[in-house]
């Protein structure tokens, strides 16, 4: 395929992935009324019992309306991997292309535990990072809108994080990283994940960064036995 051949099918890709989005939006809407209380109520537990602000008229329509297409990601990750390894797969061995199904499910399983460890642990450790400073005198109030804004990045932020094992494998697949590689360089991959960290998480907080930097460092560690198990090998060892 041309470079513009590789644009078209890099399009077609993308729309079908839109597609597919735009249809899981449309089961999210079905449910929208349970899925607003229920984050409406996550947001308030890990608040302290703090009624959420709603400071523009169009607030609390924005939030469910972007919940709405939240969720339809969500719902749309394994079709949206099966488009990401349809627009690679030319560049794969014939064999390596029968394996689509682990791949979209590793991914999809990857991506929704990102999302999860966002929910369980990472957005709520933020959360009661800032809540300690309350006092006396002052009253810390939340808005609906921010709060759903810093839920969503970190859970996207997180959810590609998580991706890592399978970027590597199909970086070690094309020659471009080897295991070999990967050990070498882990000094400075752990400086680089700090200052990813530090980029990636909506607030400068350490705590915080550091839900991001756990993560980040045992998935280098699963990608450096996924580069072993799955790398090119050298013309002596081919069969």
């Amino acid at each position: 395929m041309g470079f513009l051949e590789h644009l078209d099918e890099l399009r077609r890709r993308l729309l079908y992935s839109i597609y597919a989005i735009a249809a899981m939006c449309g089961v999210t809407l079905w449910f929208m009324s349970d899925m607003s209380v229920a984050l409406q109520k996550y947001f308030f537990d890990l608040s302290g019992g703090k009624q959420l602000l709603a400071t523009q008229m169009t607030e609390l329509f924005m939030f469910q309306f972007k919940l709405g297409l939240f969720g339809g990601l969500i719902l749309a990750a394994p079709f949206v991997f099966t488009q990401l390894w349809l627009f690679v797969a030319p560049g794969l061995y014939a064999r390596e292309k029968k394996v689509i199904v682990p791949f979209v499910i590793t991914a999809t399983l990857l991506f929704g535990t990102g999302v999860y460890f966002n929910h369980r642990m990472a957005f709520p450790t933020m959360v009661g990072f800032f809540v300690q400073f309350s006092n006396d005198y002052v009253v810390q109030m939340f808005s609906m809108g921010g709060m759903f804004s810093f839920y969503v990045k970190m859970a996207l932020g997180l959810g590609l994080i998580f991706e890592m094992p399978m970027l590597v494998f199909f970086l070690a697949r094309f020659g471009v990283v080897s295991a070999g590689f990967l050990l070498r360089k882990f000094k400075y991959a752990v400086l680089i994940i700090f200052v990813l960290a530090a980029v990636l998480t909506p607030t400068p907080d350490i705590a915080t960064q550091l839900m991001f930097v756990g993560p980040m460092l045992v998935l280098y560690l699963i990608s450096i036995g996924v580069a072993w198990a799955f790398g090119k090998k050298k013309p002596k060892d081919a069969d």
